[in-house]
């Protein structure tokens, strides 16, 4: 029986990269949900193609194109974050792909999961802004999440059953573009530069995010979360080949490594097929062919946003909500040319100062604090 699969933000790059994997896993895989922001043209092509039984657009103007063209079409066709909920709700399904980017990912994230279903997550923004609520809505369903980020894909494939013997977690991080560049030239960055990452073809905002070391420091509060573990056990060291994906050191001194080419469309399918595995066509590391390994330790004066990351991580509560929402922001308006490279984790330290953490929260509340940490950061544009 083929695994029902729902792929939210089917029309980005992880969501691009999935189709791919299961074009080349057919006989495995069903396609019922696929859900698009603004790209109507890609996700109309998509429809026809894997002929869901629900697609959805989070914004109008597109959801109205599509709806139009598909009249006569069995197709389902819903609008925005709750025609998504709706969606899972009303249709059988063994996994949900969270593949879209941002804050955005919380809501959907959460509901497949309070139903029972587990949760291939792409999206690191969910674990870093509401780590526990996704917790609490385990604890009572059961669902798993099986990370799909290469670097926690290769923690979750390296772990042992038994986490006592765990020493510490240690995530790779090439680096980005600019590791080797001193504080004063960064300040020449633009967004054409930073966005031409060495190894990975990604989105743009997180290319950026790799550019500012802000990716791994989210990724070091996505680590605490699905592996419960201190962020003084968690590591991150600068390893600019990108192949060794990251790795768990156990207290014998023991290391295991995960490696593979930078190629997302791995981890995807382990997180697709997972507890098994499927040979497939994709290109495979030859070892001889590598070269050197080289590993260093991070810049956290050059590259403040990670020193950032690790110290919201270990304040906890509702700081890395702020975290996160300042960050989409800061590199929204680095996008536009509105703010430089170097003031990204400016931004981000002026808005998280204003915050005062909150301890217990609910769902509707951490998003009230979103919001607020969005406006705020916008208020940064008038103190230039």
């Amino acid at each position: 029986m083929k695994k029902k699969i729902a792929l939210l933000g089917s029309t980005g790059s992880i969501g691009s990269q999935t189709l791919q994997v299961i074009d080349e896993l057919k006989d495995y895989f069903q396609i019922k949900i696929l859900s698009g922001h603004k790209n109507s043209e890609l996700l109309l092509t998509q429809a026809l193609k894997y002929n869901p039984e629900f697609i959805i657009l989070t914004q109008k103007e597109s959801y109205n194109k599509v709806k139009n063209i598909l009249t006569d079409s069995s197709i389902k066709i819903l609008f925005g974050i709750e025609g998504i909920i709706q969606a899972l709700t009303e249709c059988e399904i063994d996994l949900v792909v969270t593949a879209v980017s941002g804050a955005i990912g919380i809501k959907p994230t959460l509901k497949a999961l309070e139903l029972g279903i587990d949760v291939a997550l792409a999206n690191k923004e969910t674990i870093v802004a509401a780590g526990n609520l996704v917790q609490q809505v385990q604890a009572k369903t059961g669902a798993k999440i099986i990370p799909v980020d290469s670097e926690h894909s290769a923690i979750f494939q390296c772990l042992e059953p038994d986490k006592q013997a765990l020493d510490k977690i240690i995530l790779t991080a090439s680096g980005g573009p600019f590791r080797n560049y001193t504080r004063e030239k960064l300040l020449e960055v633009t967004p054409e530069k930073a966005l031409k990452h060495p190894n990975w073809n990604m989105g743009k905002k997180i290319t950026i995010d790799s550019a500012t070391l802000m990716n791994k420091g989210l990724e070091v509060i996505e680590a605490h979360w699905l592996f419960n573990v201190s962020y003084d056990n968690i590591e991150v060291v600068i390893h600019p080949q990108s192949i060794v994906h990251s790795m768990v050191q156990y207290i014998d001194g023991s290391i295991l490594a995960h490696l593979g080419l930078p190629d997302m469309k791995v981890p995807i399918q382990y997180a697709l097929t997972y507890p098994n595995r499927r040979g497939n066509t994709f290109p495979k590391l030859d070892l001889t062919n590598i070269g050197s390994l080289e590993f260093f330790s991070p810049d956290f004066n050059s590259f403040p946003c990670l020193k950032l990351a690790y110290q919201v991580g270990r304040t906890g509560n509702t700081m890395p909500t702020v975290l996160n929402a300042a960050n989409e922001v800061a590199v929204e308006l680095f996008l536009q040319n509105k703010i430089s490279f170097v003031e990204i984790p400016l931004l981000i330290e002026w808005v998280l100062e204003k915050h005062l953490p909150v301890k217990n929260y609910s769902f509707e509340e951490l998003m009230e604090i979103d919001m607020w940490a969005r406006t705020i950061s916008r208020e940064y544009l008038t103190l230039r």
